[in-house]
């Protein structure tokens, strides 16, 4: 299955596990495709830099490079094509954008804007929850 995570889940699952690391572990076991944008990239590279999560991964000896670094090795990142405006946070467009450039099935994503689209074109747009049920469901049935 191809999927686009939403910038708040990667950085909840980079940083404080749940259900969001579980989509990523599924990237890095190959059980599913991840895929970003530059312009997710840069939104996660922005969120990881703030002040509010600085002590916290001091605490555990990671930099947000080597969060970077390690995020970036789970995905594939593809070249979106401009959409029109489609919500009203224009970071919530990149990852339309990058979902409609990868044809991905699911977006998975905390964010109410994105969420109440659901479905969008073709896209699934999940909170983590239905998205990793769906993505057991679909394994289980041996479905793409």
């Amino acid at each position: 299955m191809r999927l686009v995570l939403d910038t708040n889940i990667v950085v909840s699952g980079l940083i404080w596990g749940g259900v969001p690391r579980q989509l990523l572990d599924l990237g890095r076991d190959g059980q599913v495709t991840l895929f970003t944008s530059s312009l997710l990239l840069d939104e996660l590279a922005d969120v990881l830099e703030r002040e509010k999560f600085a002590a916290l991964l001091a605490s555990q000896n990671i930099t947000p490079a080597f969060l970077m670094q390690r995020y970036g090795m789970l995905t594939q990142l593809v070249q979106p094509q401009p959409i029109e405006r489609t919500v009203r946070d224009i970071d919530d467009d990149a990852v339309i954008a990058a979902a409609l450039a990868a044809k991905t099935e699911v977006i998975a994503t905390g964010d109410q804007d994105l969420l109440v689209l659901h479905p969008w074109q073709g896209i699934q747009i999940l909170n983590t929850a239905d998205a990793l049920a769906l993505i057991q469901s679909k394994a289980a049935t041996g479905s793409e």
